[in-house]
């Protein structure tokens, strides 16, 4: 029966055979009730089959009765990579990883690809690096600079999509990295890479092959001057994970998840580049913190300290915040590290509440170490800072403060309290302003009791 959307055959999902009428027993192999319908679609573009005219007709179940599948994970043999996974890279998905041109993906992946190989040496599997950029020789000479164990890792220079379709067949790797995807074309969507229809036909062949294969598949990705991925947002919403890779003035690294399927996006990966490449920060809660002779006392004007959750790990980190006459009738605020509106909302606050003019004032900033801070927990010690820098009166170096400041100056409780002071107490501050009252801790209900606490 011929229709507009294909030709209907009923095929043996025993031993394949196909027909053109449903029959309750196959005369193939004479099983029963193993007929299924399937379309004849010549135009049919079936993931992973490239080519094949059969498709399965696709029909509605009952979600009650669907079996869930418990994710099973491939370890990158790097833990602050993993972190951000969720634990682990998922089988069957596909990663994106953008970042700025140097930061330093290819050596991520490299490496990445390096330690996936180590934990499968006692198993059957393979790694390929799909390179549109590089040669075999430059990927070796890296890999030699880098001293990462290059067996059992298959390399592949193309740009060429079908290229790239062969080896994943004829190799079945569990693990693929592709750098970049918008180096990689074909013919079927034009000649020119890294146009829309390329990034998303090419995009989606790969991510087809690796979901109905026990493997992982990693994007790398190009990105526009304002730092997000280059290319259709199709891109981001195809693939199952989102990764940003950035780096602050030194030499470290962030990488954070910007989406998820199968974990938090709330970890946050830091790694120092060294001459062996990206070497992960083992004990990251005082990175972001200035370091200061002992015998000062008293912080500059204009700094607080507060702890942040990251994930499921707590860092103290440095607010640093500068104050200066508005050169223009109209005051501005400079802040890229913490969002400009939450800086200019406490600084409202702290005029109303407490009587200290900022509207004539321009305000300046910035986070110690680099990292972007979007808690609300840190609304605290940001007013704090603010105070600071407007008065010219320092905070103490044994200081912390963290809770959320609401629009009536009231300072609200936050999560996870105990994990908070517990760390700061570990890193030396023996005084924590905090929101509840708390073992090791004061207790500040607004930003007044705060101000007179602290600044006295």
């Amino acid at each position: 029966m011929a229709k507009k959307n294909g030709t209907i055959m009923y095929k043996c999902t025993n031993c394949g055979y196909s027909q053109p009428k449903w029959l309750g027993r196959c005369p193939e192999c004479g099983e029963w009730n193993s007929l299924e319908e399937i379309i004849i679609d010549r135009n049919a573009l079936t993931p992973g089959g490239r080519g094949s005219e059969q498709v399965q007709k696709q029909k509605p179940v009952d979600l009650a009765s669907v079996q869930a599948m418990e994710a099973v994970r491939l370890s990158t043999g790097i833990e602050e990579f993993d972190r951000v996974l969720g634990g682990g890279a998922t089988k069957r998905s596909a990663i994106l990883l953008g970042g700025e041109p140097g930061i330093g993906k290819s050596t991520l992946l490299l490496q990445t690809a390096s330690s996936a190989a180590a934990n499968l040496k006692n198993q059957t599997g393979k790694i390929l690096y799909v390179s549109g950029e590089e040669s075999a020789a430059q990927i070796k000479d890296r890999a030699n600079r880098l001293g990462v164990d290059s067996s059992n890792i298959q390399v592949l220079c193309t740009s060429r999509l079908e290229d790239t379709l062969d080896a994943l067949d004829s190799l079945n790797p569990v693990f693929v990295v592709i750098d970049s995807i918008q180096t990689i074309y074909s013919a079927e969507a034009g000649l020119i890479p890294g146009t829309v229809n390329q990034l998303k036909y090419c995009a989606n062949e790969l991510i087809a092959w690796v979901k109905e294969r026990d493997s992982v598949l990693i994007m790398t990705a190009h990105v526009t001057k304002e730092g997000t991925i280059a290319g259709p947002k199709s891109l981001e919403h195809m693939v199952d994970t989102v990764i940003s890779f950035e780096r602050n003035t030194d030499d470290i690294r962030f990488l954070h998840a910007q989406k998820n399927r199968f974990g938090s996006v709330d970890e946050l990966g830091i790694f120092t580049m060294t001459e062996k490449g990206l070497v992960p920060v083992q004990d990251p809660a005082s990175l972001f913190l200035t370091k200061r002779s002992e015998s000062q006392t008293t912080q500059p004007a204009g700094v607080a300290c507060t702890p942040v959750f990251e994930g499921t790990r707590v860092f103290l980190v440095e607010i640093q915040a500068l104050t200066v006459p508005a050169k223009a009738s109209v005051s501005r605020v400079y802040s890229e590290k913490i969002d400009s509106g939450r800086v200019a909302r406490v600084a409202a606050v702290i005029e109303k509440r407490c009587g200290l003019k900022f509207s004539d004032q321009d305000i300046y900033v910035n986070v110690a170490g680099g990292v972007r801070l979007t808690e609300s927990s840190i609304d605290a010690a940001l007013a704090c800072a603010l105070y600071s820098a407007r008065t010219d009166i320092p905070l103490n170096t044994n200081t912390a403060v963290f809770g959320e400041l609401s629009l009536a100056g009231e300072i609200r409780p936050v999560t996870k309290s105990k994990q908070r002071i517990k760390a700061a107490q570990n890193l030396g501050f023996s005084k924590v302003v905090a929101p509840e009252a708390e073992e090791g801790s004061v207790k500040a209900e607004n930003i007044r009791e705060i101000i007179k606490t602290l600044f006295k």
